[in-house]
């Protein structure tokens, strides 16, 4: 006799067979493992945090009517995960997901005048009234500081970041505008201050606004001839988030009005917040009173991360999903993709989901197929750092010898055919390739790629390590 838990469970899979398609069934519910079921909670056992994740943002309605159905109002879902490992012996974790605490990112609402039209104000000397208005933070509480991944490359933003939520619009960082290039992290940060700042000041009106809602709000506010009313809105905010500023680049009018709010909320000790992919020197079309504003405070840029630092964001990510990847499969993507973060959090989902949906243990050569269509996807170069590790790992030899100074034959080898696959492989100049193999020169790394086309040419063994590299590289 089956027990309550699995004769539940088994009641809720038939109502949802007549919901949803044969092929949706099999993939999503078939999987799913009852485990017990105590005070109405019902605890299930899914393949993986991505299976989850589909679930509840596909047929959490479903879900929801089912349970309501079968074990009454009170009724409740828990899953349980198995943590996505190649071993056999995986052992499952329970975790509690509640949803988002989104309401202590909520705005108390604030107060505006009430203005009504001159037609329907006969004597100009009555005050209309005021209103109350509410304001949606538009925070993501998934961007917190918490799961932003410091590193050299973003160490001095962070740090600002951090000092702004602690006292906003109390420090010199006012305002604080961060720069830097696509994928790097900038509006993670920017929700991090808010969020931060809502945490410890639940009564401060935080507002994120990406640069074109800003402008198109204040073109609806034109055509609705709201246009003191747009104004006053943004005056009344404690801490103004604005993204891509960039983007208000050949818009006087908005520039304009956009230079007005500044000044007021600047003057009035309120905190700005801006995101920017230039530094203010480099912004075109923006008008230089706005520009030198921009300037008052701190502009700290964020750079492409170290690979220490894309491999412990890999890490992060991994960790929020509850999953564990082999260490080779990590370096692998860390190595691969090395200029924006958004793009390697990308392929990282991708390969989740194509291990957890084609039911694959996740490996290298997994990884591989999957990365060598998202390279050419994406149109990405092999770096030369990823060059390095694949030559290293093959000659086993140490990459910090590889860059040192020593004449050993097996290592100046290594290191010339390195410099030689950097060469062919990537748009680097010969004076980085050089940099990066210890600090030599360009004459240096010409001589290699001629030391490796003539022994190439002349020695077999020598030709085999080059044809086995370029295998392990993927050069098509």
């Amino acid at each position: 006799m089956s027990a309550l838990h699995e004769e539940k469970w088994e009641a809720c899979l038939k109502v949802i067979k007549d919901n949803i398609s044969i092929q949706a069934f099999k993939t999503w519910f078939s999987p799913i493992t009852p485990i017990k079921l105590e005070d109405s909670v019902l605890t299930i056992q899914v393949p993986s945090h991505f299976f989850y994740e589909w679930l509840e943002e596909h047929y959490i309605s479903l879900l929801k009517k089912v349970i309501k159905k079968e074990l009454g109002q009170n009724g409740r879902l828990e899953y349980s995960i198995i943590m996505e490992k190649n071993q056999t012996n995986s052992t499952p974790y329970t975790v509690k997901l509640p949803a988002s605490n989104k309401s202590s990112l909520h705005n108390s609402p604030v107060t505006m005048p009430l203005h009504a039209s001159e037609k329907q104000i006969k004597n100009p000397f009555i005050i209309p009234g005021l209103k109350k208005v509410n304001v949606d933070s538009n925070l993501n509480p998934s961007y917190s500081f918490e799961n932003f991944v410091e590193g050299d490359c973003n160490r001095l933003a962070r740090s600002a970041g951090y000092a702004v939520a602690k006292k906003p619009g109390g420090t010199a960082f006012n305002p604080l505008l961060i720069y830097g290039g696509v994928g790097l992290g900038k509006t993670h940060l920017a929700h991090s201050i808010g969020i931060g700042i809502k945490n410890q000041f639940p009564n401060k009106t935080v507002l994120y606004v990406s640069s074109e809602k800003f402008a198109h709000q204040f073109i609806d506010a034109i055509k609705n001839q709201t246009t003191n009313d747009f104004i006053h809105f943004y005056q009344m905010m404690d801490v103004l988030i604005i993204d891509d500023v960039q983007f208000f680049s050949g818009k006087e009018k908005t520039q304009d009005v956009f230079f007005h709010i500044f000044n007021h909320l600047h003057q009035n000790g309120k905190q700005i917040i801006l995101t920017s992919d230039k530094a203010p020197v480099e912004m075109q079309g923006m008008e230089q009173r706005l520009l030198s504003r921009f300037k008052w405070g701190l502009s700290a840029d964020l750079q492409a991360p170290d690979l220490e630092t894309r491999i412990a964001i890999l890490e992060n990510k991994m960790y929020g999903n509850g999953i564990d990847l082999p260490r080779e499969v990590v370096e692998y993507l860390a190595y691969s993709i090395n200029t924006n973060i958004r793009e390697m959090e990308g392929a990282l989902t991708s390969l989740l989901a194509q291990a957890s949906l084609n039911k694959k243990a996740i490996t290298l050569d997994l990884a591989k197929q999957m990365i060598d269509k998202f390279v050419k996807n994406t149109a990405r170069e092999v770096s030369i750092e990823y060059i390095q590790k694949v030559v290293c790992d093959y000659f086993d030899l140490p990459i910090e010898l590889l860059k040192s100074k020593t004449r050993k034959r097996e290592v100046v080898q290594a290191r010339q055919i390195a410099m030689f696959f950097s060469k062919k492989m990537t748009k680097s100049s010969l004076a980085n390739i050089g940099a990066h193999c210890g600090g030599k020169d360009h004459a240096t790394v010409l001589h290699a790629c001629r030391t490796v086309n003539n022994l190439s040419e002349t020695d077999k063994q020598f030709k085999s390590y080059l044809d086995d590299l370029e295998k392990k590289l993927s050069i098509q």
